[in-house]
């Protein structure tokens, strides 16, 4: 080969070898194995006029402190869930015990 279509191809070679990884990464769609699901929570009016304070995707096992309209504290369960009836009031915030996390809840209707 000589040097004219060497230095051709090496000019378009190396650009391209120096580019594909960061182009690769940049296009990448997939989530970091372990990531946290994002938390959400939702209060809803129950029949007897109590309220229903739900959330989900905040850290298994861990207790979340609630607090607005009512206060007080509860554990999730083994997939980040948890639940509390007979409330009184519709606002709320919700916090991770390690304070990583606050949540304000969304009122929802069924």
């Amino acid at each position: 080969m000589n040097r004219t279509r060497l230095a051709a191809l090496t000019f378009l070679a190396v650009p391209a070898l120096a580019l594909g990884p960061a182009v690769a990464a940049h296009a990448s769609t997939t989530t970091a194995p372990g990531a946290a699901p994002s938390a959400t929570c939702n209060v809803e009016r129950e029949s007897n006029g109590k309220y229903h304070l739900w959330g989900v995707g905040f850290p298994n096992g861990q207790k979340v402190t609630y607090s607005g309209s009512s206060s007080g504290t509860v554990s999730t369960d083994g997939s980040g869930r948890f639940d509390v009836d007979g409330l009184s009031g519709a606002k709320f915030v919700v916090k991770t015990g390690d304070g990583m996390t606050t949540v304000t809840c969304a009122m929802v209707n069924h």
